[in-house]
């Protein structure tokens, strides 16, 4: 017999024993089975749920070793093939054998039992979406992390960029004001030494001698027809290139109204007189050359004066520097005077013919 029959048995034998005794001293007996019974029953549940608690930390189709859609009959096949390999009976030297066949033994109890299989499967349903939920929501939390953590990395790194730009900007302008300054030094040196150099050849060439002191131009004449549209085979390109080789071209204008004719304006009188000398144009239309203003003194006139003009250099040079600056925004003043003055000949020269 059962401990639990026997139990209820002894109980049922001792109400009916009750029934012959006095009415208060079956009340105290009565009282007594009744927390009797009901120790019994809390002391049952209490093991029913430890039990729960256990079965429902394991993996019962994993420790048979089947699926969650097994048939009944599979889990009992599963359940006596595992058995027999670890009954107690057979390992005698593995402690942990009597514990397997126990789970195993729960596993066949709770699956075999549609109802309480149902129950597994539920809890085992909801367990597993909780643990998704976690898995999904720990991912979220993960991003969430990851996010922030690149976002301060970037804002750390843009913030070390924008100071490493500010200082490589800041040392880039301290770098170019200190080459300015550098540049503009060595401009001014440059500027200084070409304005030497041309008094200098002012004064060896006595350029400054004239009265005038206008710069050297030359005229320019050739055969051309009135109607030849080629102006004898020169234009203004082919006679500056012919010139420019003798030294700096101011200025040179060939007359649009009279055919053959031009007007050359160079830097130097040194620079006219090689023109005038050595250039005789093109083999099949030669050019005659002939001073028109800044012709130079005689030699020794020339000469006195440089002489004078060098004893009195080192007295004069802001006045020369002046004077250079001075010739310079005369150049402008005496190009439109030139052009007037062609024109004034060429319109004397066609009156005459």
């Amino acid at each position: 017999m059962r401990p639990e029959s026997f139990r209820y048995h002894e109980t049922t034998t001792t109400t009916n024993s009750l029934n012959k005794l006095d009415k208060p001293l079956q009340l105290f007996l009565t009282l007594n089975i009744i927390v009797y019974i009901f120790c019994l029953f809390t002391c049952h549940l209490e093991k029913m749920s430890g039990k729960a608690k256990d079965i429902l930390q394991m993996d019962l189709y994993g420790l048979l070793g089947i699926k969650s859609s097994a048939t009944t009959k599979e889990i009992k096949k599963a359940y006596r093939k595992k058995a027999l390999t670890c009954h107690p009976d057979k390992n005698p030297d593995n402690p942990k054998a009597a514990e397997l066949f126990h789970q195993l033994s729960q596993a066949l109890e709770v699956l075999a039992d549609a109802a309480a299989r149902a129950a597994y499967d539920k809890v085992c349903a909801a367990k597993k979406q909780a643990e998704e939920r976690n898995r999904k929501l720990d991912d979220k939390r993960k991003k969430i992390k990851l996010d922030l953590e690149a976002r301060e990395r970037r804002a750390e790194a843009q913030s070390q960029e924008d100071v490493q730009i500010t200082r490589t900007l800041e040392e880039e302008i301290a770098r170019l004001r200190e080459e300015g300054s550098r540049q503009l030094a060595e401009e001014q040196r440059l500027i200084r030494e070409q304005i030497q150099r041309e008094l200098e050849e002012q004064r060896q060439t006595g350029e400054s001698g004239g009265k005038s002191g206008a710069t050297p131009k030359l005229k320019l004449k050739w055969k051309c027809k009135k109607d030849d549209e080629m102006n004898g085979g020169y234009s203004h390109d082919i006679l500056f290139k012919l010139l420019q080789k003798y030294g700096d071209v101011l200025n040179l204008i060939v007359s649009s109204k009279k055919k053959g004719s031009a007007v050359v304006e160079f830097a130097s009188v040194r620079a006219a007189e090689l023109a005038l000398s050595n250039e005789s144009g093109l083999s099949g239309n030669p050019i005659k050359i002939s001073w028109l203003e800044g012709k130079p003194e005689p030699v020794a006139e020339a000469s006195q004066s440089g002489q004078f003009l060098s004893s009195q250099g080192s007295l004069s040079n802001e006045r020369d520097y002046e004077s250079i600056v001075m010739m310079r925004m005369r150049q402008a003043a005496e190009r439109q005077k030139l052009i007037e003055q062609m024109q004034r000949e060429d319109d004397d020269e066609a009156a005459g013919s």
